[in-house]
C-alpha cells in the first residue's frame, strides 16, 4: 500500500511540476535562463516513459507522462517563439539531436515488441534501460548551462518547477524501489541530482540578487 502512494504522490508531483514554467514561459513570455536541449528532451523522454508505461500496463507512468510531454510541448514552443536564436538551423539541428535518438530508441524498440519471441515486458526491460541510460543525458544540459555561464539571465526559470521536480524524483525513487523496476528509481535518481543541482543554482543567485519569485 505504502508503495502504491508514493507512485500516487510520484504521478500528482510529476503532472504538477510544469505548470509554475508554463505560466512563466507561456503566458509572461519569459524563457530566460532555460536550455533548448532539455526543453526538447522534456518531451522526448516523457513519450519514452509512456511507452514503457504500456508496454508493462503502468498506468501511473502513462497518464502522468502524458501529461508531462504536453506541458513539455507547450514551454518548447514558448521558447522557440519568443529567442529566434534557438530557431537558426545549426542551434535547431544541435538540440534536436539528443531528442532524435531517444526516440528512435522508443520507436525501435516498440517494434521490437510486435516481434513473436519478445514479450511486452522484455521491451519494456530494454527500453526501461536505455532510458535510464538517457537520463544521464537529459539531466545534463540545463544544470550545465546555469554553471558554465554564471552570468546568464535566468529569469525564466521557475525555483518552484525544480522544487517540484526534486520531490516528483524523491518520490519516483522510493516507488522504483518499491516495486522492483531498475529503470524507473535508476532515472530518478538521476532527476533528483540534476533537480538538486539547479535548485542549488538559482536560490544561490537569487537569493544574492532579488527574492526568488515563482
Amino acid at each position: 500500500m505504502l508503495i502504491h502512494v508514493f507512485g500516487l504522490l510520484g504521478a500528482a508531483l510529476s503532472m504538477s511540476i510544469a505548470w509554475p514554467q508554463v505560466y512563466r514561459s507561456c503566458v509572461r513570455r519569459r524563457t530566460g535562463g532555460l536550455s533548448a536541449t532539455a526543453c526538447m528532451l522534456s518531451v522526448a523522454m516523457p513519450l519514452g516513459w509512456i511507452t514503457y508505461g504500456l508496454l508493462i500496463g503502468d498506468r501511473f507512468q502513462v497518464v502522468t507522462n502524458t501529461v508531462s510531454a504536453s506541458t513539455g510541448l507547450a514551454i518548447l514552443i514558448a521558447l522557440l517563439a519568443t529567442r529566434p536564436g534557438t530557431r537558426a538551423v545549426r542551434p535547431l539541428l544541435a538540440s534536436a539531436g539528443a531528442a532524435a535518438g531517444v526516440l528512435i530508441v522508443v520507436l525501435g524498440t516498440a517494434a521490437s515488441a510486435a516481434l513473436p519471441q519478445v514479450t511486452g515486458h522484455r521491451a519494456a526491460a530494454m527500453l526501461g534501460t536505455a532510458l535510464a541510460a538517457v537520463s544521464f543525458v537529459s539531466a545534463v544540459p540545463q544544470p550545465l548551462a546555469l554553471l558554465r555561464d554564471r552570468h546568464q539571465d535566468i529569469s525564466g526559470l521557475s525555483p518552484v518547477r525544480w522544487v517540484l521536480a526534486a520531490s516528483a524524483c524523491g518520490s519516483w525513487l522510493a516507488y522504483g524501489i518499491g516495486v522492483g523496476q531498475p529503470a524507473v528509481w535508476a532515472s530518478a535518481l538521476i532527476g533528483l541530482t540534476s533537480a538538486l543541482t539547479v535548485c542549488a543554482v538559482l536560490f544561490a543567485r537569487r537569493s544574492a540578487l532579488t527574492p526568488a519569485t515563482a
